[in-house]
This record gives C-alpha cells, structure tokens and sequence, in this order.
C-alpha cells in the first residue's frame, strides 16, 4: 500500500511532550491519503503552523525530518483532537472525487450490511436509492447525490462524521482509514 505524501499539521510541540525527559519538537499531522494519524519530527529552525499542508513523502522534505510513528486517537493532544474535527471536513472537501467513487462502486459487507449504511443518516432507503441511481448514472458530485437522493442528509457531513469516527476507532469497519496497529507491551 502507498505511503502517505504529504500531511496536515494539528499539532506543533516546540518542546516536545511534557511527559519525556528529553524534550524534542514534535508534529502530530493527518496523512492527506489515507488519512493515516502520525508523529513527525520537524527539522531544526523551521516554521509549522496548525492547519499547513507539510510534505512527507520519500524525497527530500523541507520541513520534517523523519516521520516517528503512527498514532492512535488518543494519543493525541486535546488542540490536535479539535483541529481534526476541521481538518476532516477539509479533506472530505478536497477529496470529493475519492468519496464520490465510494459512493458509485462501493459494496456489501456482510449478507444483511451495505457499506453505505455505516455513513452516519443513511440507513436502508437511502441505500437502495443511492444504489438504484448510481445504476442508471454514476454520481458525479456530493451536490449531484443531494439533487437526486429525496431527503439525503448532506453528504460532506456524513463523510466526515465517519472519517472521524473511524479515527476515533469507534467502528467495526474502516471505509476510509487504516486500523491503527495495536502497540505491544514488551517485557524485557
């Protein structure tokens, strides 16, 4: 699977964690691709604000060094965790025609379960609606799926309510997210 490209920042630690005894700056950023959760480590000297877009990909970065790890929820501070609730609404906007193909090829879960159910507001009649429309025409916009779906609640909003709950872990299923990878307890 692709790595991440670029993130944006939520967090910007110029003194690290309170809690580490060195105390070394730290980023904590969404992945704009798989909306993956990480820590990033900033070059010396430079300048990171809330809400930048940041390279990270494999070539020569001008503002993060290395990218630490990856990062559950939780384990974000309480600015990171309010700037995400934006921040999802902006990727959910930014990202439209990777939602939009969601919505056109998107598929069952399970015998009695559609995926489409798991976006907050759409429940079985919505499904069917949604699944009847895209068979005549592929939907080629969240405007375009509000005009033709009677009373579909909004799609950006439904979006991005589940993108935050998948990053939350609150979900059985990720639609658009990685699992975080559970940290061992190692003993020595």
């Amino acid at each position: 699977m692709k790595k991440e490209e670029s993130a944006i920042v939520l967090e910007y630690l110029k003194k690290g964690y309170k809690r580490d005894y060195k105390k070394k700056p730290v980023v904590q950023a969404i992945g704009t691709n798989h909306f993956t959760l990480l820590e990033l480590v900033p070059k010396k000297d430079v300048k990171i604000s809330l809400g930048e877009k940041i390279y990270i990909g494999e070539e020569d970065r001008e503002k993060i060094e290395y990218i630490k790890s990856t990062l559950r929820y939780r384990d974000l501070t309480n600015t990171a965790k309010n700037e995400l609730e934006k921040v999802t609404e902006t990727l959910v906007e930014e990202n439209e025609d990777k939602f939009i193909r969601f919505f056109n090829k998107t598929g069952a879960i399970t015998i009695k379960e559609h995926s489409l159910e798991l976006l907050p507001g759409i429940g079985k009649k919505h499904m069917e609606k949604i699944l009847d429309e895209r068979r005549k025409k592929e939907f080629k916009s969240y405007e375009e799926i509000e005009e033709r779906i009677d009373l579909m609640p909004n799609p950006e909003k439904s979006l991005s309510k589940r993108l935050l709950e998948e990053l939350k872990g609150n979900t059985k299923y990720n639609l658009f997210t990685r699992k975080p990878k559970k940290k061992r307890n190692r003993r020595r």
